[in-house]
């Protein structure tokens, strides 16, 4: 089989690993490829994650969290000898593989373009928000032209990541859309 046609057949793939430790198998994984002879047949290792900003102590902090926590997307086109070394590695459990056969099942191509547009979606909008504010909570504003007032939310809009608050302006209730990141809360 020449080298052309198994570079066709790389194929994504799930491997299962110890809740936690996927960052330190994914690196152990590009080590081992990096001294294989055939390690062109693993082209990519992908740790599902999504980045939100988190308000912590009073202050926006970026936190990684995993999607699929204890899995890790793997291209490769897998032979027996890749098999091996890569389940050898430690903290890794093995492969999504038949029941029967013990033989790696690889993703639907369909299954495959989802899981990774949603990796690919996530890193094209960058940090979310994660920050649950609710209806009837008092928050301060911190940008913007309305710094320093403070108001109750009246609305929650989480797909825009907006918030409606109604602050008192001259001793008149005005509502402001902002954004998350513009409000903190009062505690």
């Amino acid at each position: 089989m020449s080298s052309d046609k198994k570079q066709l057949e790389k194929k994504w793939f799930v491997l299962r690993a110890i809740s936690g430790k996927e960052k330190k198998v994914k690196e152990y994984i590009e080590h081992e490829i990096a001294h294989m002879k055939d390690g062109d047949q693993v082209a990519q290792v992908v740790i599902p994650v999504e980045k939100k900003l988190q308000v912590r102590n009073g202050k926006k902090v970026v936190v990684e969290s995993n999607l699929m926590p204890g899995y890790i997307l793997i291209e490769a086109a897998l032979n027996p000898d890749i098999i091996t070394i890569i389940t050898s590695i430690p903290n890794v459990i093995d492969f999504l593989s038949d029941k029967k056969t013990g033989v790696p099942i690889p993703l639907r191509e369909h299954e495959a373009k989802k899981m990774l547009g949603v990796v690919d979606e996530i890193a094209e909008t960058g940090s979310s928000v994660a920050v649950p504010y609710m209806v009837g909570e008092t928050v301060k504003v911190t940008d913007g032209p309305f710094n320093e007032f403070t108001g109750v939310i009246e609305e929650v809009m989480e797909e825009k990541k907006k918030l409606r608050v109604m602050v008192k302006i001259f001793g008149r209730k005005t509502p402001l859309d902002l954004n998350y990141m513009q409000v903190e809360r009062i505690s």
